[in-house]
């Protein structure tokens, strides 16, 4: 014979065989010993408590041991019931304010109440040693409070509600991967670990949109990496400033090509400061990676030209780099497939581009690809003008011929494919900078595009830069909106164009001021081979900003 517990106490079964499940005890059967930690030898069956007085024929034996505290649980038990009965109207008769399901489901719901009654005011006859109330049911319904907690521990801190329950948390403010009371360490364990990640997300989200940083050229400051680094060694690559881990991987597995980033970063910011010399805005803010101003932070005409010029810079630094033999995993460019002209033959070493072109894609445009770093037009536009910049790159990819022949007649030339100077291609950039158009995220289909704000009908180039912002006129300080300001530029005083004084300190006025400038002068060729200059100082007036 072997007690068996419910929810309300135990019941004495026979496992007798088939057949022989709740029989009556043969003659001469000892009693069984208490079970559950109950008073009395056995329990009784559930429909002792709420239903029939009397009790089956084979339990008139025990019955009589147990009446009188059984009489004092049902008091307990009729008191219980009868405060449910009444909270259960209440929360019936009041609808919760927040829709239908939520009344159906919500904290005021019946079922509610049902699941926190259950575990509030359990059954004065279950003893802890029996099993749980309401098997699997009940451990479900214990574990929903807790999803619904856990949910609210990915968002951020914020003050609580005591609950009603004692199982669930009893905090005013709601800490991030607390468990319920009563839970095993190991659990306590795990709730923590679930929340961190969490509270690490939504820290990081907010700082992102507070910061606004741009993380797809913070790699920019490899212009600053100090010439003591070698480079050589894997560990290398955690030392260099504004990179995300998938260009620090990247890094590590081609330890070769940083030399060759580090100097494309130095060559975007000379090329970018020599193509605006002549505009307000001078592209001052790209020595500042890679903490930058707003100027290059949001999505405006001034970063859509950076970040085409530095998908272009990072290529065209590559694709040379093969050309001179410095990286070892690339050779020369191809042999074009067209006939270079009459008098002329293929020959030299071209510029890979192609492999230029890949490996700079994938180092450029890796922190627009990373997750949870900006809004998704943000990545369109910069995505699209890092393409614009290489689509550039690719136009400036000319044939230049080397003459061969006696006393250089030029009777043959060789002839290959190179690329033009990286100021070259920032000129052309900086045309379609002035030419950019402005364009918002709208959908069309069942995806959203950038389209011409003012154009709806005529689609986005693949060769012209896009911007989402406006910019400032940068003509006094303003670091809130990334404007240096005018002061103190120097102008122009006979040009017409954005160098003009006029224009350049708009509408300030000038100060005059004059300069001595040496430079070499009367220079005279000797036979054979060298020249000599003398050096002249002249006197030169020119004029700054007020």
């Amino acid at each position: 014979m072997s007690p068996l517990c419910n929810s309300t106490g135990c019941e004495v079964l026979w496992s007798g065989g088939p057949g022989r499940s709740g029989s009556v005890a043969p003659a001469g059967t000892p009693p069984p010993p208490p079970a559950c930690g109950l008073s009395h030898p056995v329990g009784f069956r559930r429909a002792d408590v709420g239903g029939s007085k009397r009790p089956p024929a084979p339990y008139k034996a025990v019955w009589a041991a147990g009446a009188a505290d059984r009489a004092g649980r049902r008091v307990e038990l009729r008191r219980t019931g009868e405060r449910r009965t009444r909270e259960l109207s209440a929360a019936q008769s009041s609808p919760s304010p927040r829709g239908t399901r939520a009344g159906r489901r919500g904290p005021g719901s019946p079922a509610f109440l049902r699941r926190s009654f259950a575990k509030r005011a359990p059954s004065p006859l279950a003893q802890p040693e029996c099993a749980r109330p309401g098997g699997n049911r009940a451990r479900r319904s214990l574990g929903r409070p807790g999803q619904r907690a856990r949910r609210a521990r990915g968002r951020a801190p914020r003050e609580a509600a005591c609950a009603q329950d004692e199982r669930r948390w009893r905090c005013r403010r709601l800490d991030f991967g607390a468990a319920p009371p009563g839970a095993t360490p190991e659990r306590a364990r795990r709730a923590t670990m679930r929340a961190r990640p969490q509270v690490c997300e939504a820290l990081l989200f907010a700082l992102a949109l507070q910061t606004g940083v741009c993380y797809g050229i913070k790699w920019l400051a490899l212009s600053k990496t100090p010439a003591a680094l070698a480079l050589n060694q894997t560990q290398h690559c955690k030392q260099l400033e504004g990179l995300v881990s998938a260009q620090v991987q990247l890094c590590r597995s081609n330890l070769e090509l940083m030399h060759t980033i580090v100097h494309a970063a130095r060559e975007v910011t000379k090329a970018c400061r020599r193509a605006f010399a002549d505009m307000r805005w001078n592209c001052s803010s790209i020595e500042l990676a890679p903490n930058y101003l707003l100027d290059l932070e949001r999505g405006t005409r001034e970063s859509a030209f950076v970040y085409a010029l530095s998908a272009a810079a990072i290529s065209h630094a590559i694709a040379r780099a093969c050309t001179s033999g410095d990286l070892p995993g690339c050779s020369c460019g191809p042999v074009p497939g067209e006939p270079p002209g009459p008098g002329n033959r293929w020959g030299g070493c071209a510029d890979n581009l192609s492999y230029g072109l890949l490996m700079g894609a994938k180092f450029s445009d890796a922190p627009m690809k990373v997750k949870k770093t900006g809004s998704q037009a943000n990545k369109l536009m910069r995505l699209h003008n890092s393409e614009v910049g290489r689509q550039a790159l690719r136009a400036s990819l000319e044939m230049k011929c080397k003459c061969h022949g006696v006393s250089g007649s030029c009777s043959i030339r060789t002839c290959w494919k190179g690329l033009q100077e990286l100021r070259d291609v920032a000129a052309d950039l900086k045309t379609r900078y002035l030419s950019a158009t402005k364009v918002v995220h709208r959908p069309m289909g069942t995806r959203k595009h950038l389209v011409p704000k003012d154009l709806d009908i005529r689609p986005v180039k693949d060769s012209e830069l896009v911007y989402l912002q406006s910019s400032p006129d940068f003509c006094m300080k303003n670091e809130k909106v990334g404007s240096h300001g005018t002061q103190d530029r120097q102008c122009n005083k006979t040009s017409n164009g954005s160098d003009s004084c006029d224009l350049m300190c708009c509408g300030r006025g000038y100060n005059p001021y004059t300069d001595r400038v040496v430079e070499r002068c009367h220079c005279k060729y000797h036979w054979c081979c060298y020249v000599t200059c003398r050096r002249c100082e002249r006197t030169v007036e020119r004029y700054v900003c007020k």
